[in-house]
C-alpha cells in the first residue's frame, strides 16, 4: 500500500494526490468506471482519499460529517490500519457524503470495546457532483495513531469499496484470499509504504 509524505499540511479543496484505481471486485468481475483511493501523509494528519464516477447508495440516516454505524449497508470506502505486532488493527468507514465510523479491533472481528466510539480527532469532507459522482476524504491525527497502533514503519493496510448497493459489490485494493467477501482479514494486509513528494506512473487527482 502507497502513501505519499507531504512537507506541508493538505487542506480538502487543494488536495493533488495521485489516485490508485480498482477496477474489479472480490470475484474479479470488472467494475466501471472504475474507484479510486489515495493515501497521504502531512506533518499532523494521515489522510485517505476515495472517489467513484457513479451515484452512490447512501445511508438514509448518514449526515455529513456525523459517527453512524453500519454504513457498510450502503455504498461506503474503508480504510483498515493494522499493526501486526500486536494483532490490533483499526476500521474505518466513509460514506460518500463524509459521515463515517470507526472501530478498532484486538483480533478479527474482536472489538477493543463493545461501545460505539469515535476515533479522536477526525475530519471528514466530500463533494457529490450532479452527476453522481463523489470524493470523499477523511484526516486522522498522526499523534493518536502512533499512540494506539505503533503507526509507522511496520504498519500494514488496505483500502475497501462497498458499491453498487443494495445488490453490493465488494472492492480491495489487496488480495485478501477466496471464499466469500471478507475483509477483516488483516494477516493479508500490505505494509505501508510512504513516499516523499509524489509517486511515479499513478492516475489523475482529485
Amino acid at each position: 500500500m502507497n502513501a505519499v509524505r507531504f512537507e506541508k499540511p493538505l487542506r480538502w479543496g487543494e488536495l493533488d494526490v495521485p489516485l490508485f484505481g480498482i477496477s474489479s471486485d472480490w470475484f474479479g468481475k470488472p467494475v466501471q468506471p472504475p474507484v479510486a483511493w489515495s493515501l497521504a501523509l502531512d506533518p499532523e494528519r494521515f489522510w485517505f482519499i476515495a472517489s467513484h464516477g457513479r451515484p452512490a447508495s447512501i445511508h438514509p440516516k448518514a449526515r455529513p460529517g456525523r459517527f453512524l454505524a453500519e454504513l457498510w449497508k450502503f455504498d461506503v470506502a474503508e480504510l483498515f490500519i493494522a499493526d501486526p505486532g500486536s494483532g490490533r488493527y483499526l476500521e474505518l468507514n466513509l460514506s460518500p457524503n463524509s459521515a463515517w465510523w470507526s472501530c478498532e479491533f484486538s483480533a478479527p472481528r474482536v472489538r477493543t470495546s463493545p461501545d460505539e466510539s469515535e476515533w479522536p480527532g477526525v475530519e471528514t469532507f466530500a463533494e457529490l457532483a450532479a452527476d453522481g459522482t463523489w470524493v470523499a476524504a477523511m484526516a486522522l491525527p498522526l499523534a493518536t495513531l502512533r499512540e494506539r497502533l505503533s503507526f509507522g514503519e511496520t504498519t500494514t493496510a488496505n483500502f475497501t469499496f462497498i458499491v453498487e448497493s443494495p445488490e453490493q459489490r465488494f472492492l480491495s485494493a489487496s488480495p485478501l484470499g477466496d471464499g466469500e467477501p471478507d475483509f477483516h482479514r488483516p494477516e493479508k494486509f500490505q505494509p505501508l509504504r510512504i513516499h516523499d513528494g509524489g509517486l511515479p506512473g499513478t492516475g489523475s487527482h482529485p
